[in-house]
């Protein structure tokens, strides 16, 4: 079955549960920036996100310098946001 991209109300409801990522309407995806005590830190939550996407088998694009990890999800196949990237969002949450 084919991922395909949610609609502006399904996009709606599911981020009314992901109260700090937003819709980048650019990107076609949602971003959220976490910031971090230090590299360390921040680096090893990369790590985690970076198996449980391996797992996933989707994967984030992203951004780091030293204590701030900025995440833009979207799934390329669809065109745009999808349940995917709504349940790997769910998922780093629960990581930081």
């Amino acid at each position: 079955m084919a991922v395909r991209e949610l609609d502006a109300d399904e996009r709606a409801a599911a981020l009314a549960g992901l109260n700090e990522w937003s819709y980048d309407q650019n990107a076609r995806g949602i971003r959220r920036t976490f910031r971090f005590d230090d590299f360390a830190a921040a680096f090893g939550f990369m790590s985690r996100v970076a198996i449980l996407a391996e797992k996933a088998d989707h994967h984030p694009e992203w951004f780091n310098v030293y204590n701030r990890v900025e995440i833009l999800l979207t799934t390329h196949d669809a065109g745009g946001l999808s349940e995917r990237d709504i349940s790997l969002a769910t998922m780093i949450d629960g990581f930081a």
